[in-house]
């Protein structure tokens, strides 16, 4: 059985404490390798070695730290069949879909080349009678990056490129459920020319969390997860004098106005909703038609669609729409919340329960779901399914389906699909979630903005990658120099200096 074990100064080493974790082949339920766990006292040591490289790193001109970047996009466009072969067998993606999360990850990579630019300061000349004044932006020193299953190319690809380009060391810990991309992309910022030590992957579990969380040394966490955790993770850090960004779970609504073209509603709310098996925080998970009229047609529209999906294995082919889940636990909470929908009477209208594959009984498959007439007081609702099941709650106006979406405990993103740029232009004023969407349906921006949600989708000031990760990254110094150049004055008792 294959071993995983951690990424340490340079090089690939084997755990030490004896714990392993599973490590599924979700399309057929097997065990395809072990992953380390690692201890306190290993991760302490690995936060030690980081802060000694990071000092040599930091004091890196910001032009040379950006050259690795433009190595590392070299070297990822190079191996990317390669990873996307690994994160599919491992998590269960589609392979067309896997090298779309490595993309995602790489446009984070090519956006860290302009560091310099991020990274500069401002300056005033002649504040004062000889006084010039400047601020200047300094790398943290060690920061940890805590990262999902659900991707596990591009969010350690979002933590690692800004935080490393910045000048700080890094700790990723990824989830144990799916950990060789990590390793394979902190391989490749080695031959990119990345020092030994400034990045470390250690595999591990709660145990990980909780002594990245306690370590003195490690002054920024980046996290994103389920709600509870981002909040506990968020609650200690801070607690700890930590600077601290969580992002947590998302119910995100799609908007289906009257004047919509259905065609292009319905095929993206396929997309939305379904891609991946429904594992992104940015998957559409709740479909509002507003009126009854619209709703009828949407669903008449959906139905078909859905019932032909094809649901696979990566190995199928690019024909597949999606894979299993990544694990039987995630496939038997799915199927418990679909069950408390139909006894909540909502009316499933596919009904995906059942679903098997020849070949791979075994498999964490799910088949397809969509639920029509959910109400707001339903656990499939209220909740985040993180599967593929999609529920349709019908909104009577305008000013309703709104108010779904902003009544929402969860502000990730949302959508609306209309022909009126004054509906859509409100909708975008309004609503109080992170991310929207106007006629498109997964809203997530482009490395140079920031992605974030709002309400308890996220936790901390400042969003992920674009100018808020380097403001994350670094703290601002300001300084204030004189240079008196013959000017002679007695003590000063006041704020007359800058007259």
């Amino acid at each position: 059985m294959k071993e995983i074990g951690h990424w340490i100064n340079g090089k690939l080493v084997a755990g030490t404490s004896g714990r392993f974790a599973d490590v599924f082949n979700p399309a057929t339920g097997e065990v395809q390798a072990k992953v380390a766990l690692a201890t306190r006292a290993e991760l302490d040591s690995a936060v030690a070695d980081a802060a000694k490289a990071q000092v040599a790193w930091g004091a890196t001109n910001p032009q040379r730290r950006a050259r690795v970047m433009m190595e590392m996009v070299r070297l990822i466009n190079r191996d990317m069949d390669k990873m996307a072969e690994v994160l599919s067998a491992e998590h269960g993606k589609t392979f067309p879909d896997a090298k779309g999360d490595i993309q995602r990850g790489l446009e984070v990579i090519e956006f860290c080349i302009g560091a310099p630019h991020m990274l500069k300061g401002e300056f005033t000349d002649s504040a004062g009678p000889g006084i010039d004044m400047y601020s200047m932006r300094q790398p943290l020193g060690v920061a940890a990056g805590i990262t999902p299953f659900n991707f596990p190319a591009m969010i350690p690809l979002w933590k690692m490129g800004p935080a490393l380009a910045a000048g700080n060391a890094m700790i990723l810990k990824p989830s144990e459920r799916d950990p060789s991309v990590p390793l394979m992309l902190a391989a490749l910022f080695k031959e990119a020319g990345l020092p030994d030590g400034v990045l470390q992957v250690i595999n591990g579990d709660k145990d990980s969390v909780d002594a990245i969380l306690d370590n003195e040394t490690i002054q920024g966490i980046g996290f994103v997860g389920s709600t509870p955790i981002a909040h506990y993770i968020y609650s200690r850090g801070t607690a700890n004098g930590k600077r601290v960004q969580c992002f947590g779970g998302a119910k995100n609504h799609m908007i289906i106005m009257p004047d919509a073209d259905l065609d292009q509603a319905a095929d993206a709310l396929v997309g939305a909703g379904y891609g991946a098996a429904g594992e992104r925080c940015m998957a559409i998970s709740v479909a509002v038609p507003v009126g009854d009229e619209t709703a009828d047609r949407l669903i008449e529209k959906l139905v078909p669609r859905i019932e032909k999906l094809k649901v696979g294995p990566w190995t199928a082919g690019d024909d597949i729409d999606y894979g299993p889940v990544v694990t039987a636990a995630a496939k038997a909470n799915i199927e418990r919340l679909v069950e408390t929908g139909v006894n909540q009477g909502a009316k499933l209208v596919v009904d995906g329960r059942g679903f098997t594959l020849q070949g791979y009984e075994n498999g964490f498959f799910v088949g397809p779901h969509l639920f029509d007439h959910v109400t707001p007081d339903m656990d499939i609702y209220k909740n985040e399914i993180f599967g593929p099941v999609l529920s349709t709650v019908r909104a009577k106006s305008y000013e309703e389906a709104l108010g779904l979406a902003m009544d929402h405990e969860y502000g990730n993103g949302t959508a609306i699909f209309t022909r009126d740029g004054d509906t859509a232009r409100d909708f975008a004023s309004r609503v109080n979630v992170g991310m929207v969407g106007i006629n498109v349906p997964i809203p997530v921006p482009l490395a140079y903005h920031t992605f974030g949600g709002w309400k308890k989708s996220a936790f901390g000031d400042l969003n992920q990658h674009g100018g808020d990760a380097f403001r994350f990254y670094t703290r601002t110094k300001t300084v204030t120099s004189r240079w008196p150049s013959g000017i002679k004055e007695g003590a000063a008792f006041n704020f007359k200096a800058f007259d």
